[in-house]
């Protein structure tokens, strides 16, 4: 395929998904004040890459929200309210997974695929248990922000094309991945129990102890605990959180620490910064500076532009640097998204130069 008739067929795939109706609520209540919902989101893009000696074009779902479908199960009882919570993406391609020598299948759903199987009670005035596959307590610290930019814009930098090599000024594929040097350090799914307090003035606390129960052959624990923030000043919304997460290896630890806090102002100015240390394995520093605005009657309209610096991530005195700038557009009556993101990497190593490598990301998020 080539590049004008990928680019061609992405604006007219963005531009159905515009057209779209905003789809009925799936929806079902029942007398008691429970209900049944589906949902989901469907996520395309098209991924440009150039690593300074080839350039490569790819239909993609978007890693950072993939296409996904989930069910809810919602019931009050008493003073309590039990949730059960099924999601699973449809194991499209991924914008992270392509590479210069691996191109996934279009469609490859396995059980990795599946997000959550979570049961969880919870109440006002003792907080939340959570059970099942689903997030650990610091998924989602690193990565917190108040602008609708993250398609784009956000710390999870290898979301965007992160299964590229960088090459050598020399042209040869150097096996080092953007992803592997540009990490958030942030927690993610697993099988786990999971607690989290009530909010005592904004200030909450979670903790969880899981195991990696979708890939086969997999023994990891994980083990973490998170504080969250979340409050007012003067008009300005601020959120804020700090974790730490272990994972334990057959006895080798990996312990990773990490926070993060965004301010947004009623002018529609917003921050984020955020930074995270793995012990004895580098370390990094992000910053994001956005502003949003509804423009027109259609939705909100949203600008970032961001940098990630990582240091000492897989080898000393590497250092890896990504600049990256996003727009993104909704059209609130067909619930859709569209937006365009570029980023640029480069990478140091004692002693070995490399070629930057260049993204852009053009696609449209439909939900449902």
């Amino acid at each position: 395929m080539t590049g004008r008739t990928t680019v061609s067929a992405g604006v007219a795939l963005a531009a159905a998904l515009v057209a779209a109706p905003a789809a009925a609520e799936l929806k079902w209540d029942n007398a008691s004040g429970g209900y049944v919902r589906i949902y989901g989101q469907i996520s395309p893009a098209w991924q440009s890459v150039d690593d300074g000696v080839t350039s490569k074009d790819t239909f993609v779902d978007n890693t950072h929200s993939n296409s996904r479908v989930g069910l809810w199960v919602v019931q009050p009882l008493n003073q309590s309210t039990f949730k059960f919570n099924f999601e699973t993406a449809l194991g499209l391609r991924g914008s992270g997974g392509v590479s210069q020598t691996s191109t996934p299948k279009g469609i490859d759903w396995d059980r990795t695929s599946i997000r959550k199987v979570d049961l969880s009670f919870s109440g006002d005035s003792w907080g939340s248990v959570h059970f099942g596959q689903g997030s650990m307590a610091s998924d989602g610290i690193a990565d917190i922000s108040l602008n609708h930019n993250a398609m784009t814009t956000y710390n999870s930098v290898g979301d965007f094309a992160g299964g590229f090599e960088f090459r050598t000024t020399a042209g040869a594929l150097s096996g080092v991945t953007i992803a592997a040097v540009n990490p958030s350090l942030d927690g993610g799914r697993q099988g786990r129990v999971r607690y989290d307090t009530p909010s005592f003035n904004g200030f909450s606390v979670a903790l969880a102890a899981g195991t990696d129960v979708l890939t086969l052959g997999n023994s990891d624990k994980y083990y973490d605990i998170a504080l969250r923030y979340a409050g007012e000043f003067n008009g300005a919304e601020v959120k804020a959180g700090l974790g730490f997460s272990r994972r334990d290896r057959a006895g080798v630890n990996r312990d990773d620490t990490f926070g993060s806090v965004a301010v947004k102002l009623r002018s529609g100015f917003n921050f984020a910064a955020a930074a995270g240390s793995r012990k004895n394995d580098g370390n990094y520093g992000y910053v994001l500076v956005g502003y949003e605005a509804q423009f027109w009657q259609v939705g909100l309209t949203s600008f970032a532009i961001d940098y990630y610096n990582g240091n000492d991530f897989g080898l000393a005195g590497r250092q890896s640097e990504t600049l990256g700038i996003g727009i993104n557009q909704n059209f609130d009556a067909s619930n859709t998204q569209v937006y365009l993101g570029y980023r640029n990497h480069r990478l140091s190593d004692p002693g070995t130069s490399y070629n930057d490598v260049d993204a852009f990301l053009f696609g449209a998020r439909w939900r449902f």
